[in-house]
């Protein structure tokens, strides 16, 4: 776009109807710098990453449809320049939700090839019990990816690593290599039990190896963007991923002895982790039973 302006009001104009369904006029964009040219953005949805330098603005993820203004002023603050590159760790509409608005603006959408063959067709997330329409042609990805992809802009690397089976079957990590800061899209729910999209081909095991493999690339002053929580480091990101490792270990011996989903949750295999990870949207009893059923489902 020429003007920043008209690109800002082009992006506040595309999310009027959506807005409509939910308010979020409340919501704001909260910006923190952490590097010369990279960014953490908070609002609704699924955390930001962003980088800012002389070649474009290469962004990660957009959450919901009717933040894309907001989104837009925000990083307006900070550059005249529009969004060149959008980056989706994954499918989920919470953090591909501004796609369609960005892309009619200008900016060049990437993803695993799995997340462009899930939002062109129609999905149920079973979690949810919620039916998600195929998107428009707009919102999906023109340029996809199998193992990784990388750009060089702004003076740093962005590595994007496809990690397997994980939160689903298409999510990806991104390393900023100069600026040391990784995206882990919704591998990692900061300071609270994950969401783990069985019907979209997560795995809780899968989770745990793409911790692993941030955990292999990052060092003691990495900055950790999670996809939901606040801004952490490795030792974060350690202690979650010993917490999953520890109750599929425990629930995986459950399922081995035959026990029954709804028999698993009441036995409570979480009981002495609650006080500190059971407090997101996810509570116990519903991560033991997702848990559980993601085991017997990819036993």
């Amino acid at each position: 776009m020429k003007d920043i302006r008209t690109w800002i009001a082009t992006l506040a104009l595309a999310a009027l109807p959506a807005a409509a369904q939910q308010d979020y006029s409340k919501v704001e964009i909260k910006t923190t710098k952490l590097g010369a040219t990279t960014y953490m953005m908070e609002g609704a949805g699924g955390n930001l990453g962003l980088s800012i330098g002389e070649d474009a603005v290469f962004l990660i993820d957009d959450q919901y449809a009717p933040l894309s203004a907001k989104i837009g002023a925000a990083i307006a603050k900070l550059t005249d320049k529009p969004v060149k590159f959008i980056l989706n760790t994954h499918w989920h509409s919470d953090h591909t939700g501004g796609n369609e608005n960005f892309g009619n603006a200008g900016a060049i959408l990437v993803a695993h090839e799995n997340v462009r063959h899930r939002m062109s067709s129609e999905q149920f997330i079973e979690f949810f019990k919620m039916t998600e329409k195929p998107s428009p042609k707009a919102a999906l990805p023109v340029v996809t990816f199998v193992g990784s992809v990388t750009f060089h802009l702004n003076g740093d690397e962005m590595r994007v690593m496809h990690v397997p089976r994980a939160h689903t079957d298409g999510d990806a990590i991104v390393h900023f290599v100069n600026t040391n800061v990784i995206h882990t899209g919704d591998v990692y729910f900061n300071g609270m039990y994950p969401f783990i999209d069985t019907s979209s081909g997560g795995t809780i095991q899968g989770v745990i190896a793409a911790c692993d493999r941030v955990l292999a690339i990052a060092n003691d002053e990495t900055r950790i963007i999670p996809g939901h929580g606040p801004l952490s480091n490795k030792a974060g990101l350690r202690a979650y991923r010993d917490m999953l490792a520890t109750v599929a270990d425990r629930i995986g011996k459950l399922v081995a002895e035959g026990k029954k989903v709804e028999d698993i949750a009441a036995a409570k295999p979480t009981a002495d982790l609650d006080e500190k990870w059971g407090k997101g949207f996810v509570k116990p009893d519903t991560f033991a039973q997702m848990v559980a059923h993601n085991i017997l489902k990819n036993r």
